[in-house]
C-alpha cells in the first residue's frame, strides 16, 4: 500500500505539470491559469452543495432512526471529491468532478461498498483506536 501512494505522490504530480504545460501551450499562461482557478471555484461551490444535501439526507435517516451506511460512503466520496480539486490541474479536477457529481458518483460508492465487503468478508477489515 505505501509503494502505491509514493508512486502516486511521484507520478501525479508529473502528469498535472505535463497537462497544465500542455493546455498553456494551447491557450496560453494567463488563460490556463484562469482555467485552473475557474475549475476550482465551480468544485469548491460544487463540493459545498453536495456536501449539504448528503449531510441532510444522512441527518433525516438518523432521525427515522436508519443507519445511514450509504450516506457515509457518499459522503467519503464528496470529501475526496473536494480534495482532488485542491488539487491544481486538470486531471485531478476531472476526476474530482466525476466524484461530485450524483450520477458518477454512485459507481464511486459500488466500488467502496464491494472493497468494504470483500475486506469484511476476509477479515482484513479493522478499525484502529488512535
Amino acid at each position: 500500500m505505501k509503494k502505491w501512494i509514493i508512486a502516486a505522490l511521484i507520478i501525479l504530480p508529473l502528469i498535472e505539470f505535463w497537462g497544465i504545460v500542455q493546455v498553456s501551450g494551447w491557450l496560453g499562461g494567463w488563460q490556463t491559469f484562469g482555467l485552473i482557478v475557474l475549475f476550482s471555484m465551480a468544485g469548491a461551490y460544487l463540493t459545498l452543495a453536495e456536501g449539504r444535501k448528503v449531510w441532510t439526507e444522512a441527518q433525516h435517516q438518523l432521525q427515522q432512526g436508519q443507519i445511514p451506511g450509504r450516506k457515509l460512503l457518499e459522503g467519503l466520496c464528496v470529501l475526496a471529491g473536494g480534495l482532488l480539486l485542491l488539487i491544481p490541474g486538470f486531471f485531478t479536477d476531472l476526476i474530482g468532478i466525476t466524484f461530485l457529481l450524483p450520477f458518477t458518483r454512485s459507481f464511486y460508492q459500488q466500488v467502496m461498498l464491494h472493497w468494504l465487503e470483500k475486506r469484511i468478508r476476509g477479515g482484513s477489515f479493522s478499525i484502529r483506536k488512535f
